[in-house]
């Protein structure tokens, strides 16, 4: 072999292999592709925190799908191709720390693997047999999203990755993510590893729940130990510290989702989880999430739903319990109620609230007998003619049906009176 193509071949070589790195590199949270990023530009120069669209599509969001749920009642705010499937990087680790968090003990002490401290990506900077706490390792997964946190956590509660990932997917069946399914516990690309917005929005509200992961992903920075030395690790999330009522959730990137981000945001009683996933560069996913956010709380306002029905509710059966007939009931007197709400309040588009309505649909005429509790009709709260809220009308009590022994003693009662005509 000459030379030349001795130097041909180590050239090539070198590239291939420099691709390959930077790959793994970029794979995971490692974004370095936004050079002049700035969160407080995009806070202050942008004026994002003004947010003054008509509509939700004139905020011209990057992000190929996103979210924005309610946390009190589920309910979707804003979204677009939320039921998409998606990779979604990092975000997987959510999971991945619930099921710690939920079956672990914080304070076990883990003796790092080969195979986790070679786990490339972002990484908290475990090196083999290194020494660290669970509660440390779920530091290093959800603040700087480690990849070899996540293989060593998943190892300690289930000794490999695939058997984690069973357990993954077990959970995500408990919590009904019937469009999600988990491959590995740091979310590296694959095509079997995906969830929609809608579902990781879920997913979020449910950890959330959780006092300890509520925690976590509300740290912006927090020291870990390991082997004895300890180590100053900062929050990927740039949205926390920086957005007014931001605490939490997660951040993610590979090259095969994007950037993504999970967002939580709280303010003046308002609870929402904002998704955004697959957006170009993480300066649009900041923007978008901003811009989701903001105009979440400036279009949106709760309205006790509760007091309206009730009081609706009370109106239409002072009109209308006269008009009922009991076929072969003892009794023509009737009373109703209705099923509990799910949830007192609900969030609604400031200028639809006027569109609201109660409609009631029930039959009136009843055939005896009829235990109570029997749902004889519906009461739907509508906004823009669009069913928002469906409950059942209810029998307070049960309605007899007249028998033999009722028309005896009818015909005992009656029976002067019979005699004199």
């Amino acid at each position: 072999m000459t030379k030349k193509n001795l130097f041909f071949k180590i050239t090539i070589s070198f590239i291939v292999l420099t691709f390959f790195c930077t790959s793994i590199v970029l794979a995971d949270d490692v974004d370095d592709s936004d050079e002049d990023f700035n969160i407080t530009n995009e806070l202050n120069e942008n004026n994002l925190q003004e947010v003054s669209a008509n509509s939700v599509k004139d905020l011209h969001i990057n992000s190929r799908s996103y979210i924005v749920l309610d946390r009190k009642t589920n309910k979707i705010l804003l979204g677009k191709n939320e039921n998409e499937k998606r990779k979604m990087a990092s975000t997987t680790k959510i999971m991945t720390a619930i099921l710690i968090i939920e079956n672990g003990n914080l304070q076990d002490t883990v003796t790092v693997s080969k195979k986790a401290a070679g786990t490339g990506g972002s990484r908290l900077g475990l090196k083999t047999n290194d020494t660290i706490t669970v509660q440390d390792l779920l530091y290093g997964l959800l603040l700087c999203s480690g990849n070899d946190a996540a293989v060593c956590l998943a190892e300690y509660l289930s000794g490999s990755v695939p058997e984690f990932a069973n357990l993954m997917n077990q959970k995500a069946l408990e919590l009904n993510l019937t469009q999600t399914h988990f491959v590995t516990p740091h979310g590296l690309d694959s095509e079997e590893h995906y969830t929609t917005s809608y579902e990781l929005a879920l997913l979020a509200n449910y950890a959330l729940n959780n006092n300890k992961f509520k925690e976590i992903v509300g740290t912006k920075n927090y020291t870990v130990t390991i082997n004895g030395y300890t180590k100053m690790l900062s929050n990927t999330n740039e949205l926390l510290g920086n957005l007014n009522g931001v605490y939490g959730v997660k951040t993610g990137f590979t090259n095969g989702a994007n950037r993504c981000l999970v967002t939580a945001c709280q303010r003046n009683g308002m609870d929402i989880i904002c998704v955004v996933l697959g957006a170009d560069t993480k300066k649009f996913r900041t923007q978008d999430s901003i811009k989701l956010i903001e105009y979440t709380f400036q279009n949106y306002e709760y309205v006790n739903i509760e007091n309206r029905i009730q009081k609706e509710f009370e109106q239409w059966k002072e009109k209308n319990l006269n008009h009922f007939s009991i076929e072969k009931g003892i009794s023509n007197d009737i009373d109703l109620h209705y099923s509990p709400l799910p949830y007192s309040s609900l969030p609604i588009l400031k200028d639809k609230i006027s569109t609201l309505k109660v409609n009631f649909e029930c039959s009136y005429h009843l055939i005896a007998p009829i235990e109570e509790n029997t749902c004889i009709g519906k009461i739907k709260l509508t906004c823009e003619n669009k069913d928002l809220l469906t409950c059942d009308l209810l029998l307070s009590h049960n309605i007899e049906k007249k028998n033999s022994f009722y028309y005896l003693l009818y015909f005992l009662k009656n029976y002067p009176l019979l005699l004199k005509n």
